[in-house]
């Protein structure tokens, strides 16, 4: 499956194809040299404010409750280029589909406050992303 910006899938065949955690906002999937990011699930009701900034797209990384730390998907999305893994971008259009944005490239993080499930105030991980250069 090639990936086409814009172009419009189903979430459950990406994941028949590559693997990976089929509910999570980051799945990188074993068997492959990719890491895929969804955005727009759930918003700030979970304390997420994924947008786009000055040609950035800052995405909120991944822990509902407590301070956000480097492991699993967000140890993913840093890692991604020294791993070799291609970073994707998908945005929720609705239940079960979701919208290529494109390839990406981690350029930095930084920590800011923010409230968890609980409305308990934590370090919230953001990603700076932007566009991959063809």
């Amino acid at each position: 499956m090639e990936f086409k910006s814009a172009e419009i899938y189903k979430r459950s065949l990406i994941h028949e194809e590559y693997g990976g955690n089929r509910q999570s906002g980051i799945s990188y999937p074993a068997k492959h040299y990719m890491v895929f990011i969804f955005t727009g699930f759930s918003g700030e009701e979970y304390g997420y404010n994924d947008r786009w900034e000055n040609g950035y797209f800052l995405y909120y990384g991944e822990g509902q409750e407590g301070d956000m730390e480097f492991v699993r998907g967000n140890k993913a999305i840093r890692t991604h280029r020294e791993k070799g893994k291609s970073l994707h971008l998908f945005q929720k259009v609705r239940k079960g589909i979701v919208k290529y944005l494109g390839e990406m490239e981690y350029v930095d993080y930084f920590v800011e406050e923010g409230r968890d499930t609980e409305g308990n105030l934590r370090k919230v991980i953001v990603f700076k992303l932007k566009p991959k250069e063809r």
